[in-house]
């Protein structure tokens, strides 16, 4: 497969320094459509707060979202967003899923106390609205040509080349202390999906350390036809095949998680599961899938592969999810010892 090289900017807003990107939007796309859903559980019954409630409860786990992920990523991911002006900039991706997890719990324990409502219907209910969401975060993530897949063969089904691979943007001339924007307007280049004529007003003077850029030194080394196309001696590619593991964690965590949490509400309408049991299972299935896809993820490069016993950080937190996914299955049954 090719990748498609669109343009991370769904909207660039001339003289605002603030861009609408598809990252962003699929955010928006996915707290929508977590309300329509909230709305026809709290219809139906399942949801013991009026229909009208929705919106506060996606008001709550927007800041959930936001705050814990953003929190999440800069403790688990990335140390250089602890500073305050790095933190804020959340629209240029960033957000960690087990730290907005996290958010999330606090801020429905939180509209719990409030509307003074049991935790389990609450939890439940986000769980079943919240897959739309993560697929179409995924989809952003691959738009972004982030987090994506580790090296395999040309033969492997979906393999594609990513452009923002270190390899790639070595052949590319694309600079590392450049602006996040600079390098995207490049890629657009390369992809012939622009000119450089097209694009040079909006590219820096200088890079982000005060360094001339010599764009005139760039711009013929902006073929991506040429680079990807490039092989060393041995006949391998100098930029490698890669798993686009953003599409496997949006089919699997998002699609696959939802379609098996949509059947389990839908088999057991007329006679529900009790309370928090339908978030326990999409807390096991979330931990499950992430770790296997792992597997063929690529590690976070300041992170490496070994983060604990030879697993990488995203399985050692979905190892944690399984732990306080089975402590609650524990203590439940521990409460009811006839498992009623």
């Amino acid at each position: 497969m090719d990748f498609p090289a669109w343009d991370p900017v769904l909207l660039d807003i001339p003289g605002l320094p603030i861009d609408i990107r598809w990252y962003g939007m699929m955010y928006v796309v996915g707290f929508v459509i977590a309300q329509f859903l909230l709305v026809r559980l709290a219809r139906a019954g399942f949801l013991p707060i009026k229909p009208e409630a929705a919106a506060d409860v996606i008001f709550y786990c927007v800041f959930g979202v936001m705050l814990g992920g953003r929190l999440g990523y800069a403790l688990f991911y990335d140390p250089a967003l602890r500073h305050p002006l790095q933190f804020l900039q959340v629209w240029k991706g960033g957000l960690a899923f087990h730290g907005g997890l996290m958010g999330v719990a606090v801020a429905l324990w939180l509209f719990c106390r409030k509307h003074k409502i049991g935790w389990g219907r609450l939890a439940d209910s986000v769980s079943l609205a919240v897959t739309p969401g993560i697929f179409a975060v995924r989809f952003a993530n691959f738009i972004n040509g982030e987090l994506y897949g580790r090296p395999t063969d040309k033969g492997t089904f979906g393999a594609m080349q990513f452009p923002t691979d270190e390899a790639a943007m070595a052949q590319l001339g694309l600079g590392h202390s450049w602006t996040m924007r600079d390098r995207e307007l490049c890629i657009q280049v390369a992809f012939r999906r622009r000119t450089f004529a097209e694009v040079r007003p909006w590219l820096s003077d200088v890079d982000q350390y005060g360094r001339q850029i010599d764009w005139a030194a760039v711009e013929p080394r902006l073929d991506w036809a040429k680079v990807s196309a490039a092989t060393r001696a041995d006949g391998t590619p100098v930029v490698p095949y890669r798993h686009p593991s953003q599409i496997y964690e949006g089919v699997g965590e998002g699609l696959v998680l939802g379609l098996v949490l949509l059947a389990a509400y839908r088999l057991t309408r007329l006679s529900p599961w009790r309370p928090g049991t339908y978030a326990v299972v999409f807390l096991l299935g979330y931990a499950t899938i992430r770790w296997s896809l792992e597997l063929v993820r690529q590690p976070d490069e300041q992170l490496g592969a070994d983060v604990l016993l030879g697993m990488t950080m995203g399985q050692t937190l979905s190892v944690g999810l399984l732990v306080f996914a089975g402590a609650i299955l524990l203590a439940r049954r521990w409460r009811r010892p006839n498992g009623g």
